[in-house]
C-alpha cells in the first residue's frame, strides 16, 4: 500500500494488494431513463492524435449499419465533437433530466460545448470538477435506446480517465495512436492503464499513417515509419486500422459534416465494435 493511500479505493488506480481483495463495484448506474447497450472508450496516452475523429466515423458507420449510436465527449477542456456534426445549440433540460442533441442522421450527442454560454470560452477547471461532469453526462443525461456509446476521452491516465473507468461499465476500448515511435511509447501507458483497470481493448488504430500521392497514387510515410506493429505485439492486440492523412476528411470535419464522409478506413474497426453485440 502506498504511503499516501486515502483508504478510498473509488479514487485511486493503483494495484495494491489491498485494491486487490477490494469487491465493491463502483460503477454507476445511468439515468433511470437511458438504455444503452455496450460503452466503447477511445483513448490514448497523448493528444492531437485524432481520438475525436475516431469516435465521429466509428459512431457514423455502425450508425449506417442501423445501430443507435452515441457519443459522449469526455473531453471537456478540449471538446471537438460538436464541431465535426455541426452541432451549435445548447442541450436541453428539464426537471426529468438533461437531454443530448440529435444529429443530421440520428445520431445522440453530449459535450460541454452544449452547456457554455459561448462555445469558444474556455473551461478553466480542476481535475475534481472536470471529473464529476464526466460523471453528469453519464447519469443525469437520458441516452434513448443506444446500442453503441462512444466516450470520447481526454488524453492521459489522469482524473477523467480513472473516473469513467470506475463510473462508466465500459464494454471495450480503442487506443488511438500516430505512426511516431514516441507515441507509440505514451500509448503503451494507456493500454498498461487499461488492463490494471479489467478494461478490455478491442484493438489499435493508427492516425496520419501516411498520405497518398494524388498522381501517382504513391504512399509517403510522412511521420516516419510506424511502430504500431511493435506496440500490437507487445501486448497482444490486433491493429484495426491504418488511416491516411486525407484532405477531403479534414475538410468535411472542419465544415460540420463528418456523416457525409465516405471512406471505409475504419471499417474493420467497426466490425470488431459490431461483434461485440453479437
Amino acid at each position: 500500500m502506498s504511503e499516501e493511500c486515502t483508504h478510498d479505493c473509488s479514487s485511486c488506480g493503483a494495484s495494491c494488494a489491498s485494491r486487490a481483495s477490494e469487491k465493491t463495484d463502483f460503477h454507476e448506474p445511468p439515468h433511470e431513463l437511458s438504455k444503452i447497450k455496450k460503452v466503447i472508450g477511445v483513448v490514448s496516452g497523448k493528444g492531437g492524435v485524432g481520438k475525436s475523429m475516431t469516435s465521429a466515423m466509428l459512431a457514423v458507420l455502425l450508425n449506417r449499419r442501423g445501430y443507435k449510436t452515441a457519443v459522449m465527449d469526455a473531453d471537456i477542456t478540449g471538446p471537438s465533437i460538436p464541431k465535426l456534426f455541426g452541432i451549435h445549440e445548447r442541450a436541453h433540460a428539464d426537471n426529468i433530466g438533461c437531454y443530448p442533441a440529435t444529429t443530421k442522421t440520428g445520431i445522440d450527442i453530449m459535450s460541454i460545448n452544449m452547456l457554455l454560454e459561448n462555445e469558444g470560452d474556455p473551461v478553466i477547471w480542476r481535475g475534481p470538477v472536470i471529473a464529476g461532469t464526466v460523471k453528469q453526462f453519464w447519469q443525469e443525461v437520458i441516452w434513448k435506446d443506444v446500442d453503441f456509446m462512444f466516450v470520447d476521452m481526454p488524453p492521459g491516465t489522469g482524473d477523467v480517465p480513472l473516473t469513467v473507468f470506475q463510473t462508466i461499465p465500459v464494454d471495450g476500448l480503442i487506443v488511438v495512436t500516430s505512426p511516431q515511435e514516441l507515441v507509440s511509447l505514451i500509448v503503451a501507458k494507456a493500454v498498461r492503464m487499461a488492463n490494471m483497470m479489467n478494461i478490455p481493448i478491442i484493438g489499435i488504430v493508427e492516425n496520419m499513417s501516411y498520405v497518398e500521392c494524388p498522381d501517382c497514387g504513391k504512399r509517403i510515410n510522412v511521420f516516419g515509419e510506424s511502430h504500431v506493429d511493435n506496440t500490437a505485439k507487445e501486448f497482444s492486440l490486433e491493429v484495426l486500422a491504418r488511416t491516411p492523412i486525407d484532405p477531403s476528411l479534414a475538410k468535411n470535419a472542419d465544415q460540420g459534416v463528418i456523416e457525409l464522409f465516405e471512406g471505409d478506413y475504419l471499417d474493420k474497426a467497426a466490425d470488431a465494435v459490431e461483434n461485440l453485440m453479437k
